[in-house]
């Protein structure tokens, strides 16, 4: 399943390195690298989500489509 991870407010940098770090060594592919927010695109194992989910500096969200009126 691929994810959308994004820094959280009041995190510094370096806990964008460290959720990188983490999500590779769990397994996961970093798709994308966002340049306007601090966050990536990875393909994570849905069985080692809580891994990521358990940062308390960034937030996790499924990857879709968004629709517009």
């Amino acid at each position: 399943m691929q994810y959308n991870v994004t820094l959280k407010e009041n995190a510094s940098p370096e806990e964008l390195s460290k959720a990188k770090e983490t999500a590779k060594s769990q397994g996961g592919e970093i798709t994308h690298e966002f340049s306007l927010i601090k966050g990536f695109t990875v393909y994570f194992p849905d069985d080692k989500m809580s891994t990521l989910e358990s940062n308390e500096h960034i937030h996790v969200e499924k990857d879709g489509e968004v629709k517009t009126q």
